[in-house]
């Protein structure tokens, strides 16, 4: 039993994310993570969930340019 890594706990809740979640890492210069970080919290949100909607956020501005470019064109 020694060679068994983690809780079962640990174990289930790795097996799930694995099986549920994309892993996306990102590289950062030193010392901006944890300016990332301090920005989250102020945000009531954890890094994870900032940077997520950071993403989101982006995504929806290039969906709206995209779409008043596309009226420009019908237009």
């Amino acid at each position: 039993m020694g060679d068994k890594k983690g809780t079962a706990r640990t174990r289930a809740n790795n097996k799930y994310s694995a099986k549920a979640y994309d892993r996306l890492n990102i590289l950062v210069k030193k010392g901006k993570r944890s300016e990332l970080k301090t920005i989250a919290e102020q945000e009531g949100q954890s890094l994870n969930a900032f940077v997520l909607s950071a993403i989101d956020e982006k995504i929806d501005r290039l969906d709206q340019s995209r779409q008043v470019d596309l009226d420009d064109l019908l237009s």
